[in-house]
């Protein structure tokens, strides 16, 4: 029999079961393919949006080179954050070097933000999707059994039967979460890798605008 002809047999409940798992496995695919492109885009526009900025002779060439290469809109933003005057206002008040930290880190918790999301998706898929695969076991099983002692026949081969069939609600659920969890933690390393070099450039672009504001 074919498993998925299976998997959606059954009462209301069984099958709402298969639905939610289904439903779970689409959404975190969809996550790991986009999640997959954008920060494999994500590493090389970091990499390449540091470089053109350093190579540009002054920051308005820099601010008009960038988007060109940080396609993912990902360093810009930390420089246009570092560039924002706000006179007159408690933000732009006190040290300069305050002002700084603050906005730069305004701008990175933002571009990180942006990079986190969907992997809400993935834990939670991961983490409830066996459990949920287990239910519609659970509930296969109590049926199985139940109608095995209505019947009046009970065996070994009466009973293997159903309850092999509910058992695929349980590897089912291991399927679903199995690729969500695997995706979160090589997500989540990258992530960490593409953090460490924004917070590096934000530090060195602190570090550049201070001693430009010194020199004017």
């Amino acid at each position: 029999m074919n498993p998925w002809q299976t998997i959606f047999q059954g009462d209301a409940v069984h099958t709402s079961v298969a639905l939610v798992l289904l439903g779970m496995s689409v959404a975190a695919w969809f996550v790991i393919f986009w999640k997959g492109w954008l920060l494999r885009r994500a590493l090389s526009d970091v990499a390449r949006g540091t470089a053109a900025f350093w190579q540009s002779p002054d920051m308005p060439a820099a601010v008009a080179a960038l988007p060109a290469f940080d396609r993912e809109g990902l360093v810009l933003p930390l420089v246009q954050a570092a560039n924002l005057q706000q006179p007159g206002t408690l933000a732009g008040a006190g040290d300069r070097g305050q002002q700084l930290t603050r906005v730069l880190r305004n701008a990175l918790h933002a571009v990180l933000l942006r990079l986190q999301a969907g992997q809400v998706l993935l834990a939670t898929v991961g983490s409830t999707s066996p459990f949920v695969g287990l239910l519609g076991t659970v509930w296969g099983i109590y049926h199985a059994l139940v109608g095995i002692t209505g019947g009046g026949q009970v065996s070994i081969d009466a009973i293997a039967g159903p309850v092999g069939e509910a058992l695929i609600m349980t590897a089912a659920g291991l399927a679903v979460a199995i690729p969500a969890v695997l995706a979160y933690n090589i997500f989540g390393r990258l992530i960490g890798r593409i953090e460490a070099d924004l917070e590096g450039f934000a530090l060195d672009l602190r570090e550049l605008v201070l001693a430009r504001d010194a020199e004017g």
